[in-house]
C-alpha cells in the first residue's frame, strides 16, 4: 500500500472521543488487539486517547513523531490500522492551503464483547494459536450457561419496520449496514433452505445473518461454500451451531489455499487511478457487472426484473456446486449459454461447459470473457476449413504422430526361411496353382 505523502508533519490535528471506553479496555487492547494490529498502532491509539480532553489547541503531526519516535509514514500506517479494526475515525478539512484532520477515538469492545464478535475473535485465534487463546477466552469471558438458556427476544421477533414518513430518511444507511446488506444473496440461501424443508427464518436470524457475512469477508469464500458450511454446522433440530459453522468455514478456507493460515496483512494496491477507472466500453461495462452480481440477480436481469425461476435456480446452483466455479465465472457461463441456446438454460450444455473451464480453473469474469471469445474463434476457424483438407492434415498427422513402425509395415511381405531352394519353392508355387485351377 502507498503511504508516501499522505500526511505531512505540518498538518494539523486535533483528537475528540464521544463516550468512556469500559473499564477493562486496557486488556483488550493489549491482550487482544495488539496481537492483530502490532504494538505502533497501539501506541498511537494510547497517545491520542491521553490527548482528549488535555489538549485543546490544534497540535502538527510533527508532534506525534516525537511522542512515538516514528516516521510519518509508519504513523500513516498505524492510523489506518486502526480505523479498519475500528478503533479510530478521522475526518480531514482544509484551511488556507492547509489540511486539518480531526481524530475521533473510539470505545473498544470488553473483552467479553471482543470474543463475541465472530469476525475478531476468529482472527485472534488464527494469530495467537488455540492455547493462548482459550486462556484468554477462560480468562475473560463469563460463562452464560451458569444463568440458564438464554431466550433473549431477536429485534425481527418483536418489532416491524415501517416506511419512514421524512423521504431524506429513505436513503441513510450506516456503512454497516450497506455492507452485510449488499454484499451478501440471503435470499439464495433461503431459497436453498425452503427446497430442504428447513425453517429459514429460524436461521437466517440477524444474529447468524451477521455473522455467516462476517465468515464470508473473513475467509473471502463464495457463496456456495457458505451454503454448504451451514448445512453442515445445522443439528437435528435444525438450529446453527456457530462453532461448528465457523469450524467449517475455516476448514473450506483451507483447504482451498494449501493449509496456509490465515492473518491479517496489508493490502497491497495497484495504482488508485486504474483501479477506479471506469469502464469506458460496453464489454467492460457487462464485465464489470458480472464481476459484482449475484447469478440469482442475473437471471432476474435477463428476464426483464421479474423473478427467477426455481427451476433455473436450481439448476445454476447444482452446476456451480458442483463444479466449484465462483460466482463471477458462472455469471459469465449462464450470459453465454442463453445467447448460444436462445434464451433456454439447458443443464446439459451449461455442465458441459462449466466442466471444462472447471479444468482450466477460471477465476474471474474477464478470464471467463476472454476465454470464451478464444473458444468461440477456434471453433468457427475449424468450421470454416474445407473438410477433406482437414480429414487428410489429420489422417496424416495422426499416422505421423500415433501410429507405431511395426502396424505400418505389417502389411509387407516378409522374406521367409523355409529351408527351400528358389527352384524347388517354385516348382510348389506352380503345383499349388495347378491345384487352385483345377478345383
Amino acid at each position: 500500500m502507498n503511504v508516501i505523502g499522505k500526511i505531512l508533519p505540518i498538518d494539523g490535528y486535533n483528537v475528540v472521543m464521544d463516550k468512556q471506553p469500559p473499564l477493562d479496555f486496557n486488556a483488550s487492547l493489549t491482550h487482544l488487539y495488539q496481537p492483530l494490529i502490532g504494538i505502533q498502532a497501539i501506541s498511537l491509539y494510547y497517545t491520542l486517547f491521553y490527548e482528549v480532553g488535555h489538549v485543546q489547541k490544534v497540535q502538527t503531526h510533527h508532534t506525534l513523531m516525537t511522542y512515538l519516535n516514528l516516521t510519518l509514514d509508519d504513523i500513516y500506517r498505524a492510523r489506518i490500522k486502526l480505523e479498519a479494526i475500528g478503533l479510530l475515525k478521522t475526518y480531514k478539512r482544509t484551511e488556507d492551503g492547509r489540511d486539518y484532520y480531526t481524530y475521533n477515538v473510539q470505545c473498544p469492545y470488553s473483552p467479553n464483547q471482543f470474543f463475541r464478535e465472530a469476525m475478531l475473535s476468529q482472527l485472534l485465534l488464527h494469530h495467537i494459536g488455540e492455547l493462548k487463546y482459550n486462556e484468554l477466552y477462560s480468562r475473560y469471558v463469563k460463562d452464560s450457561h451458569l444463568y440458564g438458556e438464554e431466550v433473549t427476544a431477536d429485534f425481527n421477533e418483536v418489532f416491524d419496520t415501517i416506511t419512514p414518513s421524512l423521504p431524506v430518511a429513505e436513503n441513510v444507511k450506516t456503512k454497516r449496514q450497506c455492507t452485510e446488506k449488499d454484499s451478501m444473496d440471503f435470499s439464495w440461501i433461503e431459497q436453498t433452505l425452503k427446497q430442504r424443508f428447513i425453517p429459514a427464518e429460524r436461521i437466517l436470524n440477524s444474529a447468524n445473518k451477521k455473522l455467516i457475512h462476517q465468515m464470508k469477508v473473513l475467509y473471502d469464500i463464495e457463496s456456495v461454500d457458505i451454503e454448504k458450511a451451514l448445512l453442515w454446522a445445522l443439528d437435528e433440530d435444525n438450529k446453527l451451531n456457530q462453532e461448528e459453522f465457523k469450524s467449517a468455514c475455516h476448514d473450506m478456507f483451507i483447504s482451498r489455499n494449501n493449509g496456509q493460515s490465515i492473518r491479517l496483512k496489508e493490502k497491497i494496491t495497484a495504482n488508485t487511478e486504474v483501479i477506479m477507472k471506469k469502464p469506458e466500453t460496453k464489454e467492460e461495462q457487462l464485465i464489470q457487472e458480472l464481476e459484482t452480481i449475484s447469478p440469482k440477480q442475473l437471471l432476474e436481469d435477463l428476464s426483464d426484473g421479474n423473478h427467477a425461476s426455481e427451476q433455473d435456480i436450481k439448476v445454476v446452483r447444482e452446476v456451480m456446486t458442483r463444479q466449484g466455479l465462483p460466482a463471477p465465472v458462472m455469471n459469465v457461463l449462464i450470459h453465454y449459454v442463453l445467447l448460444q441456446s436462445n434464451m433456454k438454460l439447458s443443464k446439459a450444455y451449461m455442465e458441459t461447459i462449466a466442466g471444462h473451464w472447471s479444468r482450466v480453473g477460471l477465476k474471474s469474469a474477464k478470464e471467463a470473457m476472454s476465454f470464451a471469445k478464444q473458444e468461440q474463434e477456434k471453433y468457427k476457424s475449424a468450421k470454416n476449413k474445407p473438410r477433406k483438407n482437414n480429414n487428410y492434415n489429420y489422417n496424416n498427422s495422426y499416422k505421423k504422430e500415433v501410429v507405431p513402425d511395426w502396424f505400418n509395415n505389417r502389411k509387407k511381405k516378409q522374406p521367409v526361411n523355409t529351408g527351400l531352394s528358389e527352384k524347388e519353392q517354385q516348382e510348389i508355387e506352380a503345383k499349388l496353382q495347378k491345384y487352385l485351377n483345377e478345383s
